[in-house]
């Protein structure tokens, strides 16, 4: 059975999102009304933690190095920025479950929705204050401003064919060989004693002369492997789209206009 969070064991801890990245430290919790059990925390950010986001429980579990989330850094990153000041208005509640994908909560019999509380700073860490008499005004005294956002994501598609195919070529080769040839050569001997009988008249002798000459044959063998293989690198691009937002507008009795 998962362990019960308790607020005063969550404050100040870290919290750590799916990839292990540190998002930052407790700085409050607010409990639902309907369980009075931790639903969000906000998370100090920015230098110094100036800054607070809100971060939901939903799925999270309580690990040695800190409070562990469902939610990614970007999306805390990009969360709606609210006051941690003790509570949290109808409007807030439902920029936040539609930022983070989350089902909204049930209406209570009374019209106040199953929401949050708050558990104070680290010193306040065991209390829950009340929530604000404005938490249970019907949604009709409220306007909820919406704005375009550019999802970016990526896909795999075929970009073309690469074929590795083989093909005969021929070109003149040429080689040196050293070769050997026969060639006659005289030999004179004279006779000192002059013995011997002698006839004058006509002689021959064959000799057989010999040479060697090159011999071309050819072979097959292989000299080199290839093969195709497609293989994945990184690069960046930069997409571009319109989104549009609303903003508000405030006309007085003089007819000025404001815009916020």
């Amino acid at each position: 059975m998962a362990k019960i969070m308790q607020p005063q064991e969550l404050i100040d801890s870290a919290v750590v999102d799916p990839a292990g990245n540190k998002l930052g430290k407790v700085g409050n919790v607010y409990l639902a009304d309907a369980t009075h059990q931790p639903e969000w925390i906000t998370v100090k950010t920015g230098l110094f933690g100036t800054k607070e986001s809100f971060v939901p429980l939903s799925g999270a579990h309580t690990d040695k190095d800190g409070v562990h989330v469902r939610v990614d850094k970007d999306a805390v990153s990009d969360a709606p920025r609210i006051d941690a000041d003790g509570h949290l208005s109808p409007e807030e509640s439902t920029q936040l479950y539609q930022h983070y994908g989350l089902p909204m909560p049930r209406t209570s019999a009374d019209g106040r929705m199953d929401g949050d509380g708050r558990t104070g700073d680290r010193t306040q860490g065991r209390g829950r204050s009340e929530m604000d008499a404005g938490r249970g005004k019907s949604e009709k005294d409220s306007m909820t401003r919406s704005e375009e956002r550019l999802n970016v994501g990526t896909e795999q598609v075929e970009t073309g064919r690469v074929r590795l195919r083989k093909y005969v070529v021929t070109e003149e080769q040429q080689v040196t060989v050293p070769v050997r040839h026969e060639e006659v050569r005289v030999e004179r001997e004279p006779i000192k004693d002059g013995r011997g009988k002698a006839e004058i008249g006509e002689a021959e002798q064959d000799v057989v002369l010999h040479a060697e000459k090159p011999v071309v044959r050819k072979e097959t063998v292989p000299v080199e492997r290839a093969r195709l293989r497609a293989e994945t690198v990184s690069d960046e691009q930069t997409v571009s789209g319109k989104v549009r937002k609303e903003q508000f507008e405030v006309t007085d009795d003089d007819g000025k206009h404001h815009r916020s």
